[in-house]
């Protein structure tokens, strides 16, 4: 690329560059919105560098496709056909690759992105400034220039530097994270201790109910006694089914690192213990959820294969997630022989049915079960994606 500019001209970065240091220094300790501090110094690069427009990308959580998180000066079609790339594409591919800068044609980016007018036309070259925390890529800035002028060296160093900080920035934030899911791991396995604990509260009703049965078989009450007898002995079931499944859940530890790693740790034990084969389909490239929403997700998939394992001779088991129109699907589905009307209504399958109901409404979602009588069961759990946001031209 050619170089223009001249040694006076490109001295006048030096001031840009002094304040868009002190805007970091401030930023990274005082914004909770991370996107939005990477899409504003997004603007200071695209007028230092006097690039046509930007755009900046993370990392997806599963690390194949980076993810557009802002954007200016670019047309809606370009965003919506950049939005979601391949992690090694392009320039982009190349700088999470390569240590520093990386600078290649309009004409060289994308077979595909080529169809858009806006490559090659108002913009001829592409820069990607990669985002690096101690060598690891977390994103990238893509800067789109209008011509083939070059970066000054002492910009290229500034640009270098924002990403160093802006990385370590989404390493902290990807800690941050981790720590809160355990966290809240170890708020429900404290929880799970005070629902133990809430067992004598059902032992007291129980002895209360054993004292009445004592009276009606001494008074001879055979009425009173079948029914107090009854109440003991559904006291009893439902007391030792529903403790049993809620500690079973509570005292599952959540794996730290997400809800995807925690689900294949579940199946593999699903499948450990009862020999089903399990096939897991991950469509969802970027799983953004908080953590108290994975646990909800995570246990809901739990109390499903549990009852897979308990009433349907299955033999394969399918667990999927995708996205669709801005919610989230999980689906959990086996070859079993599906559930009679009695085995629905019974106080097991009716109580973790109920728990499934729970937790579905605490995602702002549904819960639905097809019963497919000798074809097998179907579990759906559909809910928003609260923490999608959405990118816009500005």
């Amino acid at each position: 690329m050619a170089n223009d500019s001249k040694p006076e001209e490109r001295g006048g970065y030096k001031i840009p560059a002094m304040l868009a240091f002190s805007e970091i220094a401030t930023s990274l300790s005082s914004d909770a919105d991370l996107e939005q501090l990477l899409e504003r110094f997004l603007q200071t690069m695209i007028r230092l560098a006097g690039a046509g427009g930007g755009a900046v990308r993370v990392l997806t959580a599963d690390a194949t496709h980076m993810r557009m998180v802002g954007a200016i000066g670019l047309p809606q079609e370009v965003i919506e056909r950049e939005y979601l790339i391949p992690a090694g594409c392009g320039v982009c591919g190349r700088a999470a690759r390569e240590v520093g800068i990386q600078t290649d044609e309009a004409s060289h980016v994308c077979h595909e992105a080529m169809a858009l007018d806006y490559f090659g036309n108002r913009c001829k070259y592409v820069i990607a400034v990669p985002l690096r925390h101690k060598g690891k890529v977390m994103g990238v800035y893509n800067l789109f220039m209008p011509d083939d002028r070059t970066i000054p060296e002492e910009v290229s160093l500034l640009f270098l530097s924002i990403s160093e900080h802006l990385g370590m920035a989404l390493e902290n934030a990807r800690l941050t994270r981790e720590n809160l899911r355990i966290t809240l791991m170890d708020e429900r396995q404290m929880l799970a201790n005070e629902i133990h604990d809430s067992l004598a509260q059902t032992l007291a009703y129980m002895k209360m109910r054993l004292a009445l049965l004592r009276e009606a078989i001494q008074d001879q009450e055979e009425a009173n006694t079948e029914k107090y007898l009854g109440q003991v002995d559904d006291a009893m079931e439902t007391a030792y089914s529903g403790l049993r499944e809620l500690l079973t859940q509570f005292r599952q530890k959540m794996d730290p690192r997400g809800l995807v790693p925690a689900l294949e740790d579940v199946i593999e034990l699903f499948h450990g213990r009862t020999g089903v084969e399990v096939e897991f389909v991950n469509k969802v490239h970027d799983l953004n959820l908080t953590p108290d929403q994975e646990v909800q997700v995570f246990h809901i998939v739990q109390e499903a294969l549990a009852n897979i394992g308990k009433h349907s001779h299955a033999m394969h088991v399918r667990v999927s997630m995708e996205s669709h129109l801005g919610n989230y699907q999980v689906t959990v589905e086996d070859n079993g022989i599906g559930l009679k009307s009695n085995e629905s209504t019974g106080p097991g399958m009716h109580l973790g049915m109920n728990i499934m109901r729970e937790r579905a409404q605490r995602l702002g979602g549904e819960i639905n079960f097809e019963n497919r009588v000798g074809e097998g069961m179907r579990v759906r759990l559909e809910f928003p994606a609260t923490a999608y946001r959405k990118v816009t031209a500005s």
